[in-house]
């Protein structure tokens, strides 16, 4: 049966749509109210959704109703003006997930962009500007069926097998036995993912790259989740990521003074406390896994820098001095024009 042609039937077709997807079950006689007209038009209405393929499935009881369910496949779908452009900004990041879905990305963002009324599409494309990092050429991606098993595994709580490539091995390297672990967690952080999971061997935590993992068929026996540290997995991940055994801290905490206006620092100054103290200069707290990271890292300001705490930063500025006066001989062929940095206060 084809739909009505005349303007009014079609919004309330669409309208009626709308409504189903927004609610999980709705009874006939307030469909029937919200949309101005008949109980008997609403279940005209409800077999035309049917046979453009909405499994709208009608409910039993006192009222009745009619409830919109998953179908065998997947029909045409109506959003609002907010989740048409949420829709578009997901799909327009999708690169930035490293789940090597950029070309499905692509077309299904071409497909809802097209479709968009014009004020929408500005609105859109005046968010070009925060998509801020591209992957590069040769950037690891995840293999979405990898992710798809791994999520798998973590929802029927069964252990997982799989095979583990590390940077270091060789093709013609010797066969390693497949790794088993307890899945937890997928996280997607910096355009990787990465699964968290429980290594019964070694009695602990573990964090694997996916874009590094085979899983092997079939799984494992099933087991008991176990809460991660700290009750977050998110926030147990960044600790691992700064080299902490346990609180989501830097191992290595010192605290300077640049001769540098905290304007200047604070863009650069990524998670740390920036205090500004005059016109031109600021006291600054940061965290590295290393002190001699921690004293790279705040050299990148080209100041003077003033170690306030603690003595284990100063002794690494010391050793950075050393280096780069080595480094600055060498450089010189060993003449008599040699760059001599100053011993850090």
């Amino acid at each position: 049966m084809p739909i009505n042609s005349a303007p009014s039937a079609s919004r309330r077709l669409l309208s009626l749509l709308s409504l189903l997807q927004v609610r999980r079950d709705w009874p006939g006689d307030l469909l029937a109210a919200r949309l101005g007209v008949t109980s008997r038009t609403v279940r005209r209405d409800i077999d035309r959704l049917r046979e453009l393929g909405y499994p709208v499935r009608a409910i039993k009881g006192p009222d009745g109703g009619y409830r919109l369910d998953a179908g065998a496949h997947l029909p045409p779908l109506l959003f609002d003006d907010e989740q048409a452009v949420a829709l578009a900004v997901a799909l327009r990041t999708a690169a930035l997930v490293g789940a090597g879905i950029e070309e499905a990305a692509a077309r299904a963002l071409t497909t809802v962009t097209q479709l968009m009324p014009k004020r929408l599409r500005a609105r859109l494309d005046a968010l070009d500007t925060a998509i801020v990092k591209q992957p590069e050429e040769g950037d690891p991606q995840a293999d979405i069926e990898v992710l798809i098993a791994i999520g798998a595994a973590i929802r029927s709580r069964e252990e997982l097998r799989f095979d583990y490539r590390s940077p270091t091995d060789r093709d013609d390297g010797p066969l390693v036995a497949p790794r088993r672990v307890h899945p937890h967690h997928l996280l997607a952080q910096a355009g990787r993912w990465y699964l968290l999971a429980w290594d019964p061997a070694r009695e602990d935590w573990r964090i694997y790259r996916a874009d590094r993992m085979t899983p092997r068929i079939p799984t494992g026996p099933r087991f008991t989740p176990r809460e991660v540290p700290g009750g977050d997995p998110a926030t147990f991940l960044a600790a691992r990521f700064k080299g902490s055994p346990g609180p989501n801290t830097w191992p290595c905490q010192g605290e300077v003074i640049l001769a540098a206006p905290a304007a200047d620092v604070i863009p650069f100054a990524r998670d740390g406390i920036v205090e500004p103290l005059d016109d031109n200069s600021c006291r600054v707290r940061l965290g590295a896994w290393s002190w001699a990271g921690l004293a790279a890292t705040l050299s990148r300001w080209d100041v003077d820098i003033e170690v306030v705490d603690p003595p284990e930063l100063r002794n690494a500025f010391a050793d950075l001095a050393r280096r780069a006066a080595r480094a600055a001989r060498a450089a010189d062929g060993g003449t008599e024009n040699q760059a001599v940095l100053p011993h850090p206060r």
